[in-house]
């Protein structure tokens, strides 16, 4: 079970390859998802040249999108050039929700990378050198953009659309899920590490 979700099996899929119970096999995936939380839960701050960005998860509905798109869920990321992935479900998007998951997230005199939306307007009066770029005129400027953060996204998004929609409550465990499976892209780490996390908590 652990190597068909490291190779992103669905859990219907792998029941009937293992032969087991689907609702024993969506089971064993919770739990091994709720191991990944767990595991980082503790990640230390990022520094150096940062990108953040917000984005929002869920199916597709009429009517509004973008930001603040009626039904989705919206999501915070941090991404370290070159490094590691830092992702949050949050209750919205306003400055004061982004500035405190950054200081926490984020070292001071780090160089951090926005798009244009005002909630960043606050990181021009703080501890971090902010840069951003105007996505209505175009997506990057040398070494101002936020392509590393917005290719997560578009990961994450596709890994999501393979379980037909994910329920709101389990959310987060996917989300932690993709951003796992970022950190970490090589298949035997991935693999190793859920050995490791299984025998520590589930042994």
């Amino acid at each position: 079970m652990i190597e068909h979700f490291v190779a992103g099996t669905t859990a219907r899929c792998a029941s009937g390859l293992v032969g087991i119970n689907f609702k024993t096999a969506t089971y064993y995936y919770h739990r091994l998802r709720i191991l990944i939380c767990l595991a980082t839960e503790n990640e230390t701050p990022f520094a150096g040249e940062i990108e953040v960005d917000e984005s929002y998860f869920g199916g597709h509905r009429k009517g509004k999108r973008g930001r603040g798109a009626a039904g989705k869920v919206p999501v915070f990321g941090i991404l370290k050039r070159g490094g590691k992935v830092y992702t949050k479900v949050i209750a919205d998007t306003k400055a004061k929700t982004l500035m405190g998951i950054m200081q926490k997230q984020i070292k001071p005199d780090s160089i951090v990378y926005t798009d244009h939306y005002r909630s960043y307007n606050v990181l021009d009066v703080s501890e971090f050198k902010h840069y951003r770029i105007n996505h209505s005129k175009l997506f990057a400027d040398k070494q101002n953009h936020i392509n590393g953060i917005e290719n997560f996204w578009n990961q994450a998004k596709r890994h999501m659309r393979k379980f037909n929609g994910v329920p709101k409550s389990h959310f987060p465990l996917f989300l932690k899920e993709c951003e796992w499976r970022f950190n970490n892209p090589k298949p035997k780490s991935q693999l190793k590490q859920l050995k490791q996390l299984v025998k520590q908590y589930m042994g």
